[in-house]
């Protein structure tokens, strides 16, 4: 569940009061070491509260979930805030035709069922890594997962590609395994197999996907799944490392509400439109006013700089948050404009060949602006000082300009720049 600035406006219940309910549908590879209870209890011990069920008989498949009575009852089931997904071990890391035939199209199936079921819950494909020395069982009629390297390579590329073409979010496991075979190779990951995962195996699993479900960092975690605390405290710095710093490599978010928005000033008045704009809009424009239109426009009471708040919220409560600096520039004075130069009624401000003097009466600041509330230049200025400054402006276009006084006197206007 994503945190923002939306939890103190509109959610009363403390988030860290929920539960978040997680199905694991794979093999051994979750059943192993229970993984989803090594979950719960590392969760448990950051202060969060995780249910889990699932369903992992040995050696199944994506297509055998399909059908699978236990499976689909849990499917069926709903109320679910994530699923993992997890393919046979070696399927993935097969030929390509051979992966759109028999590995594809039943992620495919699986994930639209379970948001049928579960229209919030956001399906988590479980990336699994290469074996120890790689597939000898398959080595000879496909050298690419003769290795580790080859074989842990291809998991990652598929499971990429399921989590892209769904929607979904991947929980990168076996880069987090790499990533531990290189930077800490005396941890041993596996079990005797050279397959299935050793504790430290599963328990980098569990880091990882804490990482990835809640998008905050594991270490510092109290429970160490009976591992010594120098190897539990080194696999929560590579599952935190691995997820957070690439969260949109691995689609974590792809969901995700969007509040950044876009602007369009014209004086006072300024328009709001959002980049996406489904879900729930608020606009909170910092001169106390409120809006909660999709698209709208706000006219603000004076000049200045405003920040300006938009908080989107879709139809499962996810929400984000927006905070942009609207400088808002008001001029009551009429453009002017013409070639060569052009002279506007300030204490003979200047502009020609796209250099601008200034000639001062009094001691002040000048600032000159966009249209959009840009500011492009800001000048102090000395009492009867003349004196020359070049600024790269936009063409064809509306310059604001505003000087305020040492004795607070603010006098503005605009000019149309040739």
């Amino acid at each position: 569940m994503r945190l923002s600035i939306l939890s103190l406006l509109a959610l009363p219940l403390a988030l860290s009061a929920q539960t978040t309910d997680v199905l694991f549908l794979g093999n051994s590879y979750v059943a192993t070491n229970d993984l989803p209870g090594v979950l719960r209890q590392l969760a448990l011990s950051l202060g969060d509260s995780v249910n889990t069920a699932q369903s992992t008989p040995g050696g199944y498949t994506f297509q055998g979930h399909t059908t699978l009575a236990a499976s689909q009852q849990l499917i069926d089931q709903g109320g679910w805030d994530f699923v993992v997904l997890q393919e046979q071990s070696q399927i993935p890391s097969f030929p390509l035709s051979q992966v759109q035939a028999d590995c594809f199209p039943f992620a495919a199936e699986l994930v639209d069922s379970i948001r049928v079921h579960s229209p919030c819950a956001e399906p988590v494909f479980y990336m699994t890594w290469g074996r120890q020395n790689g597939d000898a069982s398959n080595c000879a009629n496909w050298p690419p997962v003769c290795t580790f390297e080859g074989m842990n390579g291809l998991l990652r590329e598929r499971y990429l590609t399921m989590a892209v073409d769904n929607d979904a979010w991947c929980a990168p496991v076996g880069v987090a395994w790499k990533n531990s075979r290189d930077q800490q190779p005396a941890i041993n990951l596996y079990s005797t197999d050279g397959s299935h995962p050793s504790p430290a195996g599963t328990y980098l699993t569990a880091c990882t996907f804490y990482a990835a479900l809640f998008r905050e960092s594991p270490v510092g975690a109290g429970y160490t799944a009976g591992l010594d605390p120098t190897t539990a405290a080194a696999l929560q710095a590579i599952a935190a490392s691995t997820v957070l710093d690439s969260l949109g490599t691995w689609n974590i978010g792809v969901n995700d509400p969007d509040a950044s928005f876009t602007t369009s000033n014209n004086g006072a008045s300024v328009s709001f439109t959002p980049n996406n704009g489904a879900g729930y809009h608020t606009w909170i424009f910092g001169d106390g006013t409120t809006d909660n239109s999709t698209v709208t426009n706000h006219t603000f009471p004076a000049s200045g700089l405003y920040e300006v708040m938009h908080i989107v919220v879709d139809d499962c409560g996810r929400a984000d948050t927006a905070i942009v600096p609207v400088n808002v520039v008001i001029s009551s004075m009429p453009e002017e404009g013409g070639t060569g130069e052009t002279v506007i009624a300030f204490n003979q401000l200047k502009l020609h060949n796209g250099q601008w003097w200034y000639t001062a009466e009094g001691e002040g600041t000048l600032d000159l602006y966009g249209t959009d509330g840009r500011l492009l230049d800001q000048a102090r200025l000395g009492a009867l000082q003349t004196w020359s400054r070049w600024c790269r402006l936009p063409s064809t276009t509306v310059v604001l300009w505003r000087f305020t006084g040492v004795n607070g006197d603010v006098r503005q206007g605009r000019l149309l720049v040739p």
